[in-house]
């Protein structure tokens, strides 16, 4: 199973491609979308947009997995970032993906252990679990971690005879 981590962001997107077979994850590729504060909104959501639809044409994941929002105190932010969130459903829900949606402290307690893990331990923790991984960016690490996080739980759903929820089809 090919799986698309994403970690959205206005200003930068990190993504992340693992291959998943039972327990066994498999670095593909990671990287970093960016936009340009000084573009127009539109425009900055086209690149995300495109961005990942041309990860999703280069690797073709199977399903995708991004973080939950998180509250911020500054409401312009979350509102950015939600604005920016929305924009990254698009491209794996236009090519029939599950996305699946993940709260942070769940992504980050499923690869370090702690709900309240840093960025650093993240990224630690997602070379050492993927040791050939070579994000580019704290976002891309996250990114990575999203996707190991939603490997792992999409097999306990699996083995529970759940259904996989947030489906695109």
């Amino acid at each position: 199973m090919r799986i698309l981590g994403i970690d959205p962001g206005l200003q930068k997107t990190g993504w992340g491609i693992i291959d998943s077979q039972g327990h066994a994850l498999t670095y593909v590729a990671s990287g970093t979308i960016k936009t340009r504060s000084t573009d127009p909104m539109a425009t900055r959501l086209l690149a995300l947009d495109q961005g990942l639809s041309e990860v999703i044409a280069q690797f073709n994941p199977e399903e995708s997995a991004i973080e939950e929002t998180f509250v911020n105190q500054n409401p312009a932010s979350a509102l950015k970032l939600g604005i920016a969130r929305g924009a990254a459903f698009l491209a794996p829900a236009r090519a029939g993906l599950i996305v699946a949606e993940y709260p942070a402290n769940l992504v980050k307690k499923s690869i370090v252990g702690s709900g309240h893990a840093s960025k650093e331990q993240i990224g630690m923790m997602v070379r050492t679990l993927l040791p050939k991984a070579t994000p580019d960016s704290e976002d891309a690490a996250d990114a990575l971690a999203i996707a190991m996080c939603h490997a792992h739980h999409r097999l306990s759903q699996i083995r529970m005879g759940g259904r996989m929820t947030g489906a695109a089809r």
